[in-house]
């Protein structure tokens, strides 16, 4: 008899609290669906990856085929894929003020990830990217498989991470020290246009060293968190970089910390989170998996910086205070504004005429068949 009743009880208890008291309780429940909410973002990105890579073999394959198969349009999201054509495109506009009649999505893209990182920190890195979805998961797997994931000593960890700052630097190097007519001229070219043809034969024809290196990278990826994302993304470092003035980062409340450490041992990316008031560091990502796994209410928050108040309010130590005074972002904010940034200015692109490539269809049918034909 006392079952029947008990049920009912327990779930109207929030509902019974007052308002004060069931706020702070329903935004633990948010914060601790954070990776939920990131896994469903991620997961929404990757199919959207997948369906741009079918619709991109298709289109291809039509101009193969010298118009034998079906024609589909050709997905500008393809573009995503060619960030150097895209900080080429960027500089361009920058310096004319005109945007690029080849893969002006590849330069709205990078826009857009630049500026998550600006206002979100690296969230490109661990809520959109593919290849880091992927890593996330490979690393994942060897923590099933192996029960752990292997660290890289820390003599060798910092070498190994200045590799991707390197190629950053390189690639950023070769963007400034072209004029925008060089520019110009390497995108419109054979070789330029088709970029993107080239990037799927790499792959559609890979050799043995490249599968090599690719299945090197992504049992390496097993055993060791992030491999790729840690030590050899060039797109991540520039990301991370971009990140540091960011208004958004991940901060401790020393007061209402318990020093359990948790958080320290979830951290991807291994930073001290348990030892520092709020993280500064390139290397994070604001994946929030510190925060999920953190016991104490709102010892541990991705927020906004701290505003002033009065002597009276900072007297105050309750929850819901606390996590007003850090302005705190739930994971659902986190995904909402990504969203306004990503479909905003892509639907502005969109509607200014500047996402699709102008090309001509005759000028791919002429290109495309022969892509493998055409050097740098």
């Amino acid at each position: 008899m006392s079952t029947g009743t008990a049920f009912p009880l327990a779930a109207t208890t929030s509902e019974r609290l007052p308002a004060k008291q069931r706020k702070p309780l329903v935004r633990r429940i948010l914060r601790d669906r954070s990776q939920q909410v990131r896994r469903s973002v991620q997961l929404a990105f990757l199919m959207l990856n997948a369906w741009i890579a079918v619709e991109f073999l298709m289109w291809v394959r039509y101009f193969e085929s010298q118009g034998q198969t079906r024609y589909v349009e050709r997905p500008a999201g393809v573009d995503g894929w060619l960030p150097i054509a895209g900080l080429m495109n960027l500089k361009y506009f920058i310096v004319t003020h005109h945007v690029p009649a080849v893969h002006p999505a590849a330069m709205v893209l990078v826009a857009i990830f630049l500026l998550s990182s600006l206002l979100l920190k690296k969230t490109f890195c661990s809520w959109l990217c593919p290849v880091g979805t992927i890593s996330e998961g490979l690393w994942k797997l060897g923590r099933k498989l192996f029960y752990r994931n292997f660290t890289v000593p820390r003599w060798l960890d910092l070498p190994l991470r200045s590799l991707k700052y390197l190629l950053m630097a390189f690639f950023v190097f070769i963007v400034i020290s072209m004029s925008a007519e060089a520019l110009n001229d390497f995108l419109i070219a054979p070789f330029g246009i088709i970029a993107d043809v080239k990037m799927l034969n790499f792959f559609r024809e890979i050799s043995l060293l490249g599968m090599a290196v690719l299945a090197l990278l992504m049992l390496l990826s097993v055993v060791i968190q992030n491999f790729w994302c840690r030590f050899l993304c060039p797109y991540g470092a520039l990301m991370g970089i971009v990140s540091t003035l960011s208004p958004v980062k991940i901060r401790r409340d020393a007061q209402a910390c318990i020093d359990c450490g948790k958080c320290n041992k979830a951290c991807p990316s291994s930073l001290p989170v348990d030892q520092l008031l709020q993280i500064r560091s390139v290397e994070c990502t604001s994946c929030m998996e510190c925060v999920a796994v953190c016991p104490a209410e709102n010892a541990l928050q991705l927020s906004l910086p701290p505003r002033r108040h009065n002597d009276r309010a900072e007297s105050v130590r309750s929850a819901s205070a606390a996590r007003w005074r850090y302005r705190a972002l739930d994971p659902r904010q986190v995904a909402a504004i990504l969203a306004i940034i990503f479909f905003g200015l892509i639907g502005m692109a969109r509607a200014t005429g500047h996402w699709q490539t102008h090309v001509s269809r005759d000028m791919y049918m002429q290109l495309v068949p022969h892509a493998d034909e055409y050097g740098h």
